[in-house]
C-alpha cells in the first residue's frame, strides 16, 4: 500500500532543527547589542570675553557738611590775685535742754474749781437667787410677793424653751444628745445680753443660745430702789424619744 503523503513535503519533519538555528540567532544578535558601545562627540566651546574700552558709571553726588571749628580754650590769666578771707562765721550754740539742780521750775497751783469730776457709775450684777425685786416676765405682773414672781419667772422660761425647741437635725442625724448649761444677763433695760452656753457639742449649743436670745423684753430687777442686772442660769437637756 503507498503512502499518502510524500515524505519530502512533510513541513513538520525538520521544525526542531529551524527552531534552534533561530533561538541561536537570537541569541547571538543580544549578545552583540550588549557589547556595541557608544561614545559621546566632544563639543567643542569656545570662550568669549568682552572687553569694553569705557566704563561708565554713575557716581552719586554727595554734598560736604562743613561744620564750624570748636572755640578755643579760654586763656589763662596773667595775674592770679589771692582774696583774704576775711569774713568770720558765727558759730551757731546748741543750748542743753536738760535741767541741772540749780535750774528752778515755778510751782504750778491748779484750781480744784477747774477740773470737773465724772461719776462712773459701775454696773452692779446680782444673781437671780438673792435679788431684792426680782425681773418680771410678761403675765406675771399681777402677783404681789417675791416668792411667786420668781415661780412664774422660772415657769414662764420653761414654757418659752419648750415652744421655740428645735433639736438641729445634724444632730439628730448623728445622735448626739446632752445638756447645756446656759448663763445669761437681763441688763438694766430688760434686755438678755452675755449669753454664755457649754455642751457636749457645738450644734447643741448653737440651738440653746438661740433659744435664749429669742426671750422676750422684760420689767428689770430692781436692787436698794435702782434697776440692776441679774444673772440667771438654766440648763436645756437634749434628749432623743423613741
Amino acid at each position: 500500500m503507498k503512502p499518502k503523503k510524500n515524505p519530502n513535503a512533510e513541513i513538520g519533519r525538520n521544525s526542531g532543527l529551524y527552531f534552534m538555528i533561530g533561538l541561536t540567532s537570537v541569541l547571538f544578535m543580544t549578545w552583540q547589542s550588549f557589547e556595541v558601545k557608544f561614545y559621546e562627540e566632544e563639543s567643542k566651546v569656545s570662550e568669549v570675553v568682552q572687553v569694553t574700552d569705557e566704563l561708565k558709571e554713575d557716581v552719586p553726588i554727595t554734598e560736604i557738611i562743613r561744620t564750624a571749628p570748636p572755640p578755643p580754650p579760654p586763656s589763662a590769666p596773667d595775674v592770679i590775685e589771692i582774696v583774704e578771707d576775711v569774713e568770720d562765721v558765727k558759730e551757731t550754740v546748741i543750748e542743753s535742754t536738760e535741767s541741772s539742780q540749780e535750774t528752778y521750775i515755778e510751782d504750778v497751783v491748779v484750781k480744784i474749781e477747774d477740773v470737773e469730776v465724772e461719776e462712773v457709775e459701775e454696773e452692779i450684777v446680782v444673781p437671780f437667787a438673792v435679788i431684792e425685786y426680782v425681773p418680771v416676765f410678761p403675765g406675771c405682773e399681777h402677783l404681789q410677793t417675791q416668792t411667786e414672781r420668781k415661780n412664774c419667772f422660772n415657769q414662764k422660761v420653761q414654757e418659752h424653751i419648750k415652744a421655740t425647741f428645735n433639736y438641729p437635725p445634724s444632730a439628730l442625724e448623728m445622735g448626739i444628745t446632752g445638756k447645756v448649761y446656759v448663763q445669761f444677763v437681763i441688763d438694766s433695760n430688760g434686755q438678755v445680753t452675755g449669753i454664755q452656753k457649754r455642751g457636749p457639742d457645738k450644734l447643741l449649743e448653737k440651738e440653746a443660745e438661740r433659744i435664749i436670745a429669742s426671750l422676750p423684753k422684760v420689767k428689770p430687777g430692781e436692787q436698794r430702789g435702782k434697776k440692776v442686772s441679774v444673772k440667771y442660769s438654766i440648763p436645756i437637756n437634749f434628749v432623743m424619744q423613741n
